[in-house]
């Protein structure tokens, strides 16, 4: 009977989980769908971008620099893997955005040239101190390492991604080495697009 009543009580918990979560997201799913801050900065192309929820974009979001040498360029081809895995008129309404943590060094041109060779992903420099508040919103931290003058430094940086739905509500976090699992990204994304929170 012992045995019975815990069987009872964790097929009650698995079915409460399920409940709230039906579907088993591969990444971390936000329970609460929490609204994404927006922010205003400027893009690859030297115009004023404002991000917020236009109700058709669905968005993958990390924060990185364009001379990180490994995890930044990896996580933008990665999810590039992901964007060309969808149908089509799914791809057009997915965005891969790379917020800068280094805007000192992160102009426009040189997002351009970065965000270019990843195909169509967009890149974003926020001004300091305002992307220090963004980064704290999402959970994001940064800070310059092994400086050796103030052009030649690096970043130490969280490396998650984030998937933004087009009602502008956090969905799912992916660790770093998530990413590589391009089928499982991708079905994640494919879900919180014909799912968005109301």
């Amino acid at each position: 009977m012992a045995a019975g009543a815990v069987a009872l009580l964790l097929g009650g918990v698995w079915g409460y989980t399920r409940l709230k979560n039906p579907y088993p997201f591969f990444g971390t799913a936000y329970d609460a769908r929490p609204a994404a801050t927006t922010f205003a900065g400027t893009d690859q192309d030297d115009r004023a971008f404002a991000f917020a929820p236009d109700g058709k974009t669905t968005t993958a979001l990390f924060f990185g620099f364009t001379h990180c040498p490994n995890i930044c360029p990896l996580s933008l081809s990665y999810l590039t893997k992901v964007r060309q895995s969808l149908p089509e008129a799914e791809r057009a309404n997915f965005r891969v955005m790379m917020v800068s943590v280094d805007p000192a060094r992160d102009t426009p041109a040189r997002l351009r040239e970065y965000a270019n060779f990843f195909g169509k992903a967009t890149a974003v420099n926020v001004p300091e101190p305002q992307l220090a508040g963004v980064a704290r919103a999402y959970g994001v931290g940064y800070e310059k390492a092994d400086v050796k003058s103030p052009s030649d430094y690096q970043i130490n940086h969280t490396t998650a991604s984030y998937l933004i739905d087009r009602n502008g509500r956090l969905r799912v976090l992916w660790d770093y080495t998530q990413l590589p699992q391009v089928d499982r990204v991708a079905a994640d994304v494919r879900y919180v697009m014909a799912n968005p929170a109301p």
